[in-house]
């Protein structure tokens, strides 16, 4: 059988069984599914930006805040008592019996509000680490006329929007946790899916340049999200939530109707038991390969969740001079833009340039020791500037890593026709990474009381992350 649509591999879906999706070379067909993938992974990008970065953070400050300055301490400027302790601190200030009180009460406070951030990300983390791998199997084996992956991304994506407004409402922290986490369930349910059509429709040749443009567009959205979060922010308030949730559902229905995926009615799926059901799960990380990436990709986001676990309270409580809540919202997405020339250079160069050479090992270490090194330049120098200069450098290790480990992962997959369970097998290894992060820096600031044992446990376990891809064989 030969395929009548050019834009096609021919022969490509009875390649892959009846019910599957077709695969693109090239004509309109391929441009309009990278336009409409690319924006579906910008929206959902840019919640994790400007949700994740700016607004939780904002919204617990301002839960924990209620709870430790009250009645005449509720008015009180906390830039300006986080001021009186650096001085204190030096030994320029001797404070009053007053101050002495609310410096104790600044003390439970960043404690409080660490432990309460770190504690909805870990929670909610591991609440939806399993979601991927269980909306992949089930988009694997899903028969709908709009094929195997859209009902689950538009599925989730209202979901995940309907959870963001209920945020919003969020009074307390217990309740914050819960919502976030059920969107984050939501949101997870929609890119699981979303990401495994790459495996689905794009040919080997061009997983590196594809996994690029998914790269890109985590890191744009992300940015977007983060900048747009932080402007608003002001204006705004926690009503900032509204338009990202609208804007999640706009791009992901747009993506099902622009990149039309052919009926999976026909799908030939074999019955599963429950334990073969979640056996399945395990197939990936049997593969000796696909392992030893899977580790280093907890390795490096259980790094990057030390030190990236605070960064809008790093931006009061870290750098000096230390920043107003205002000004660490509209600062915080500009740490994340300076990175972007350097990301998008990698993202171009590094995807094209790995499929070229046919490698794609030593760009995922050598962009792990990047970053790790990176992170050196704020340790040494807690200030502002030196916080735009390691996002500048990890930017690239960054570009680079997002490219080449999804392209890597494609390749190492042990079951084609299983590709949205084992890639949300990798992603559920990202999550991991991400709960463990916050987790441990919770810990540190509450042990050290500050910020700057973050960075030294971040680098130690990034370059750990480096090492571990080493004994792979499979991959070059």
């Amino acid at each position: 059988m030969v395929n009548a649509d050019p834009t096609l591999v021919p022969d490509s879906p009875p390649a892959d069984g009846p019910g599957t999706s077709v695969r693109y070379v090239r004509g309109p067909a391929f441009r309009r599914y990278r336009l409409s993938y690319v924006l579906a992974g910008l929206s959902i990008a840019a919640i994790w930006g400007a949700v994740g970065g700016i607004l939780l953070p904002l919204h617990v400050q301002q839960i924990e805040f209620a709870q430790f300055f009250t009645g005449a301490d509720s008015g009180i400027d906390l830039q300006a008592l986080t001021e009186l302790k650096y001085a204190v601190d030096a030994g320029s200030t001797t404070p009053t019996e007053d101050q002495e009180r609310q410096l104790a009460l600044l003390a439970e406070f960043e404690a409080a509000r660490a432990l309460s951030l770190s504690a909805i990300a870990v929670v909610s983390s591991i609440l939806t680490m399993l979601i991927q791998p269980i909306a992949g199997i089930l988009s694997d084996r899903t028969r709908s006329r709009w094929g195997r992956r859209a009902p689950w991304i538009v599925a989730g994506a209202v979901i995940g929007a309907a959870l963001l407004i209920a945020m919003r409402f969020s009074p307390t922290i217990g309740i914050l946790l819960l919502t976030y986490s059920l969107a984050q369930l939501g949101l997870n349910l929609a890119s699981g899916p979303l990401n495994a059509t790459v495996a689905d429709r794009v040919p080997a040749g061009r997983l590196g340049t594809m996994s690029a443009l998914s790269g890109f567009a985590t890191l744009i959205g992300g940015a977007i999200g983060s900048i747009v979060a932080g402007a608003l922010f002001a204006v705004m308030g926690l009503d900032v939530y509204f338009p990202f949730a609208l804007a999640v559902i706009v791009f992901t229905v747009l993506f099902v109707l622009m990149a039309r995926d052919r009926s999976s009615r026909d799908l030939q799926r074999a019955p599963m038991s429950v334990t073969a059901f979640l056996a399945s799960f395990t197939v990936a990380l049997r593969d000796r390969d696909f392992r030893w990436l899977w580790i280093a990709k907890v390795a490096l986001l259980f790094g990057g969740g030390v030190s990236g676990a605070f960064g809008v309270y790093m931006l009061q409580s870290y750098i000096r001079p230390g920043l107003s809540a205002q000004e660490a919202a509209q600062i915080a997405p500009v740490l994340a833009l300076v990175g972007i020339p350097g990301t998008v250079i990698a993202l171009l160069v590094a995807g094209w340039w790995s499929d070229k050479v046919g490698r794609r090992k030593p760009f995922v270490i050598g962009s792990t020791f990047l970053i790790a090194g990176s992170m050196f330049i704020p340790l040494l120098s807690p200030t502002l500037p030196a916080l735009i200069i390691q996002g500048v450098v990890a930017g690239l290790g960054v570009g680079t890593f997002l490219t080449v480990d999804q392209a890597m992962f494609i390749d190492l997959l042990p079951e084609k026709d299983a590709a949205a369970r084992d890639l949300g097998v990798s992603t559920l290894g990202g999550n991991l990474g991400q709960a463990l992060g916050p987790l441990l820096a919770g810990v540190v600031v509450a042990v050290t009381g500050g910020y700057a044992a973050l960075w030294i446990v971040a680098i130690v376990i990034v370059v750990i992350a480096a090492l571990l891809v080493f004994p792979i064989r499979r991959v070059k």
